[in-house]
């Protein structure tokens, strides 16, 4: 089927690279932490992907993970964000879901909020505020954002008119790329989780 070119740009969400982090499963919301040298890799085979597309806007998360990939990407001069920060862990950060089972049986950021931590609630009302802000962008052309794996997916899940929980059904790895656009209107997934291509 022939792909339909949209009267405006899409929405482009990537996910930071690898981090020491985020390749054992440790939740990292706001501990700011480098990327791996095979992050910094994965980041800039995204740079040959993101020259493909018309981006009008690039929007990024404060944190040095996901400012990093986007200049290793390529992407000059973004706008910092702090709407784009990854779901704060509270309790829980530094810590992997097999860590928090022990007594919490059967827990995921999906499922239960973590204690001292940003609720299901105040990221999709973070993730609905910053949809907004690129709907106005959009008609410039593609919006690029850059920031992190949990929060890329209540963006996306949002994005759809679905639920936060709804992003737990949505993979997404380290330096991916993600292409949201619409179809008769309607909000769809046009690519998703895609890997950078080295030059």
């Amino acid at each position: 089927m022939a792909e339909t070119a949209s009267p405006h740009g899409e929405l482009l969400i990537c996910r930071h690279g690898e981090t020491d982090w985020s390749r054992s499963g440790r939740h990292t919301g706001t501990t700011d932490i480098p990327l791996t040298p095979a992050g910094e890799a994965n980041a800039a085979a995204l740079k040959p992907l993101l020259a493909d597309r018309r981006i009008a806007h690039a929007l990024v998360s404060p944190r040095r993970r996901a400012r990093d990939t986007a200049r290793l990407a390529g992407v000059v001069d973004p706008t910092v964000t702090e709407d784009l920060a990854e779901w704060d862990y509270g309790k829980y950060e530094g810590r992997t879901t097999a860590e928090i089972r022990q007594d919490r049986p059967g827990w995921t950021i999906w499922n239960g909020d973590p204690p001292d931590g940003e609720t299901a609630a105040a990221v999709g009302q973070r993730a609905d505020r910053l949809l907004q802000r690129i709907a106005a962008l959009l008609p410039d052309g593609d919006v690029l954002v850059v920031g992190h794996g949990h929060f890329g997916r209540v963006l996306a899940a949002r994005y759809l008119a679905l639920p936060v929980a709804a992003g737990a059904l949505l993979r997404l790895d380290p330096a991916t790329l993600c292409v949201l656009g619409t179809e008769h209107e309607s909000p769809t997934i046009v690519r998703w989780n895609l890997p950078g291509r080295r030059p």
